[in-house]
């Protein structure tokens, strides 16, 4: 068996500028959620059900351009694991190149472009969400008016923290989707887990470092936080929220 990347010089789908990109773009929605929000008195009961409805509205008449923004990014995502690709078929046979090349990558664009521009579309939502919590919350506790409507002003401040992690961990999650399916294409039956190899990895994402793991059989990380409670997510290396490990396959030889 080989593995795509023998130097192990980091993830050799390079995504840094996709991800600054598309994180751009998804912030500059942050950006108009908080404009709009911000354009009424905080905390006002009467303005929510407002807000609320030019945000949905928002999120409708924002479908063509979340298909085109997503699909943008799944192209540039796709064109560097597909160079990555060849710049390593030349250790392989001929045959072996000619099916990496016509590998199915057309379903796992399809699904990955549905769920992008959900998760787009989730980000006015979100907003619309939040500042109707908060409102209630303003209603029902009038001590702490003042602190809620300062919360509902932050709204767009807390929208753009959300686009961020959305382009962090789609873009990171896009590549790995794509370079399995490619390796399944031909044959590979799992990965090597990589990490970014540095102080900011997570516990249980350190411990899967250098383990092999079947495609089809991703594994269950398990942290603790500060606070001594545990969370679980089950996922392929570059697959989980702000994950910035990354899959080497294991190949025929």
């Amino acid at each position: 068996m080989l593995t795509t990347d023998k130097k192990r010089r980091g993830n050799p789908v390079k995504t840094s500028r996709i991800e600054r990109d598309y994180a751009a773009q998804l912030t500059e929605v942050a950006r108009q959620v908080g404009a709009i929000i911000n354009g009424f008195p905080p905390g006002d009961p009467g303005s929510a059900p407002t807000i609320e409805q030019i945000l949905r509205r928002y999120t409708d008449a924002m479908t063509e351009w979340s298909l085109s923004t997503a699909s943008r990014m799944i192209a540039a995502v796709n064109h560097q694991d597909a160079r990555t690709w060849n710049a390593m078929a030349a250790e392989m046979s001929r045959a072996l190149r000619g099916e990496i090349r016509n590998a199915p990558t057309g379903e796992a664009m399809r699904a990955l472009l549905a769920e992008q521009v959900v998760l787009i579309k989730s980000i006015p939502l979100e907003a619309a969400q939040r500042v109707h919590r908060l409102t209630l919350e303003g209603i029902e506790n009038g001590s702490r008016s003042s602190e809620i409507a300062r919360e509902i002003m932050r709204s767009g401040d807390v929208a753009a923290g959300r686009a961020r992690t959305i382009a962090r961990t789609e873009v990171a999650r896009t590549a790995a989707v794509l370079t399995q399916a490619r390796a399944e294409s031909i044959g590979s039956e799992g990965y090597i887990w990589r990490t970014s190899a540095d102080g900011d990895v997570r516990e249980s994402h350190r411990k899967m470092a250098d383990k092999f793991v079947k495609w089809d059989e991703p594994p269950t990380l398990v942290d603790v936080s500060s606070t001594g409670k545990t969370h679980s997510m089950t996922g392929h290396a570059g697959c989980l929220p702000n994950c910035r490990c990354y899959p080497e396959p294991v190949i025929p030889k």
